[in-house]
């Protein structure tokens, strides 16, 4: 699950390209499959959403919630890959985007009523 906060008025209008780009990403690096979309956007007041300086109102958290199992080097490598391509296609600065990975274990997840080291039919790899 990934969670994505901003100032609203510049988050708004880039929701739906910004999805398609991280989806990209977590497609490219890691494998996810076309269907496996949980995004979920936080668009907020300008008073709620205190920044470091030097960002701009631009500035966006990217939050990626997934379970343990991934290398470092995949973890870096989507990462990177965040960076690059929402420069490239949103055209906002790296130093403007946050981005971090919580991992749990797989039994700390529950989906489909059952846990994440219960199933046995993921369409994607978690140790890449």
């Amino acid at each position: 699950m990934i969670i994505v906060y901003g100032i609203k008025e510049n988050l708004n209008p880039i929701k739906a390209q910004l999805s398609e780009v991280i989806h990209q990403c977590m497609q490219s690096v890691l494998g996810m499959p076309e269907d496996k979309r949980a995004h979920r956007f936080i668009p907020m007041d300008r008073s709620d959403f205190y920044y470091p300086g030097g960002r701009s109102d631009s500035y966006i958290v990217i939050e990626i919630n997934m379970m343990q199992g991934r290398q470092m080097e995949t973890k870096k490598a989507l990462i990177k890959s965040l960076f690059s391509s929402i420069e490239s296609g949103l055209n906002i600065s790296p130093v403007d985007v946050e981005i971090t990975i919580n991992e749990q274990p797989k039994h700390c997840w529950g989906f489909r009523g059952i846990t994440g080291d219960e199933v046995n039919d993921l369409k994607y790899k978690v140790d890449v």
